[in-house]
């Protein structure tokens, strides 16, 4: 069996989950059929029964209005990667960046669509923020893949209650196929060299938060809810990236707020390696994922795969990865039937964060028991070879 996939990222340029999972996936994937991996990065690989190739735009777009053109690029990059001839028996597609691509191969060569759900855009109507009408375009593009794709691969189980809520798919053709960890990789570590270099004081306990500055994220939440963490606590914010100049003010405006009353903030506006990273996790006392949107949240699996327990918004699919009050807390959220990426009481929202996190610095037996549990579960429910074999048994179920 061979399969193409198409993806936006790909090792080692990666910058969110999706990334990280098409990454993963396939080095294991590849351990059990062909694999053709076109990819928007400067990549080529080739291999037995391997293939990794980087695809330009296809069309010069210099003249594009600034707002629409990643989705323009996006588009263009799908045509290059059909044009390339297709010798495949179903192509996998990632990202509402791919799907025109997947779209096309499926109609074209007459091969089945398999699509993997990482977010829905009509749960992320902030992205007009930063598309303009290019957030119309992915929206279209999007339902039309996922009505279209033989299977949709639903990364927890609240994201396929999601795609059933909005869009017109049979309920057999959507399958849970949980994202997962390197558990070899993302476990506790002693090096502190890291923190050294990014200002972290390692004797004062801290939490942490990573991830990229957006809406979906709600780093700004966070921030906002320092003030109402006890004197004592560090907090280390890894986050860079953001999708719009105006959030990127906020985050600005309240990490400022923070440190003008406290000394123990540290901001690191950058998006750090793997290996830094896993630093950070391991000597972080608490993990905070504060996200309004997640389907899934592998950043929680990488915090507990490295003993750390975790406080996050109980949102999407992170109640299928924290359990509450095993390997972390969740927190309660309301959110806006106008705006979904707005609490309704973001206030309360900010002061149920910070109440979770500091119940668990005051209880460091509390937060060991949690810390081990986290990464037991970790390591025995979300191996990537298992999910990778599950991933192999859908292709089969399709080509026969």
């Amino acid at each position: 069996m061979r399969a193409l996939i198409l993806t936006n990222e790909f090792p080692p340029e990666i910058y969110g989950g999706a990334g990280v999972h098409v990454g993963e996936l396939t080095r294991h994937l590849r351990e059990l059929i062909e694999l053709d991996v076109r990819t928007f990065g400067t990549h080529a690989e080739d291999a037995d029964g391997w293939r990794v190739r980087g695809y330009p735009p296809a069309l010069p777009l210099d003249a594009a209005d600034a707002r629409l053109r990643p989705m323009l690029t996006a588009l263009s990059r799908d045509l290059a990667m059909v044009a390339d001839p297709v010798d495949a028996d179903l192509v996998h597609v990632h990202t509402w960046y791919t799907h025109l691509g997947g779209v096309l191969a499926k109609l074209a060569y007459g091969i089945p669509l398999v699509l993997t759900v990482h977010s829905l855009e009509p749960l992320r109507p902030w992205k007009r923020e930063q598309l303009g009408g290019g957030y119309d375009v992915s929206a279209w593009v999007e339902r039309t893949a996922i009505e279209m794709a033989d299977a949709v691969v639903a990364v927890s189980a609240g994201t396929r209650a999601d795609v059933l809520r909005l869009f017109n798919v049979a309920p057999e053709r959507v399958h849970v196929i949980y994202n997962g960890i390197d558990a070899d990789f993302y476990r506790p570590v002693a090096e502190t060299d890291a923190l050294a270099r990014f200002g972290v004081d390692a004797s004062v306990p801290y939490v942490l938060f990573v991830g990229r500055i957006t809406r979906q994220k709600g780093i700004v939440h966070l921030a906002r809810a320092i003030r109402h963490l006890d004197p004592g606590i560090g907090v280390v914010l890894c986050a860079g990236q953001p999708d719009t100049a105006e959030i990127g003010r906020e985050m600005a405006s309240a990490v400022a707020a923070a440190q003008a009353e406290r000394p123990n903030v540290v901001w690191i506006p950058e998006m750090v390696s793997r290996t830094d990273v896993r630093q950070l996790y391991s000597h972080a006392s608490v993990f905070c994922c504060p996200s309004v949107y997640e389907p899934f949240g592998i950043i929680n699996l990488e915090a507990a795969a490295c003993e750390t327990p975790v406080v996050a918004s109980a949102v999407g699919g992170i109640p299928e990865v924290v359990v509450d009050g095993e390997t972390g807390l969740l927190v309660p959220v309301e959110l806006s039937v106008e705006d979904p990426m707005r609490p309704v009481d973001a206030e309360s929202f900010e002061r149920d964060l910070a109440a979770g996190i500091n119940r668990l610095m005051v209880d460091p037996v509390l937060r060991d028991s949690m810390g081990q549990a986290a990464r037991r579960r970790a390591v025995e429910s979300f191996g990537w070879a298992a999910i990778a074999r599950q991933t192999v048994d859908l292709y089969r179920s399709l080509v026969g």
